[in-house]
């Protein structure tokens, strides 16, 4: 299932997020990861939680992101939970790019039964109808 927490800068994404990612580890038999733009989190993310830099590997649009969500999936079967973190700015603040991103990673994830929350710096009332059914609640 897949969640968006959206907001504008400041409203607390980012420390639902990280309280979200550092719970995950007790609440699955499985792996967990973190994808962000950066290396921000590297002190707030428990040990526990695999923490991608996605710079470290030019993840710079929505389908590349999409892409690396199935590729990391696709090397470790034992993934259960994957957080990321300001998924609109990876998209190059494309908001077009971002809602077919969500909407593929959402088929993805229901598909393989994962949970995944993704974080973005958007009002609530300026994300696309299309994507208000994943909105966190």
């Amino acid at each position: 299932m897949l969640k968006l927490i959206v907001g504008l800068k400041g409203s607390g994404k980012t420390k639902t997020l990280i309280e979200m990612v550092n719970a995950a580890p007790n609440n699955t038999n499985g792996a967990v990861v973190c994808l962000e733009q950066g290396d921000k989190l590297k002190f707030d993310i428990t040990h526990q939680v695999r923490l991608i830099d996605t710079k470290e590997y030019a993840i710079s649009d929505g389908q590349a992101l999409y892409g690396f969500i199935c590729g990391i999936v696709a090397s470790n079967h034992d993934i259960t939970d994957i957080f990321v973190d300001s998924a609109l700015k990876i998209c190059r603040d494309n908001v077009d790019e971002f809602t077919v991103a969500i909407k593929e990673i959402a088929a993805f994830v229901n598909a393989n039964n994962l949970n995944c929350v993704i974080t973005s710096s958007i009002a609530p009332a300026a994300l696309p109808a299309e994507l208000q059914q994943f909105l966190q609640q």
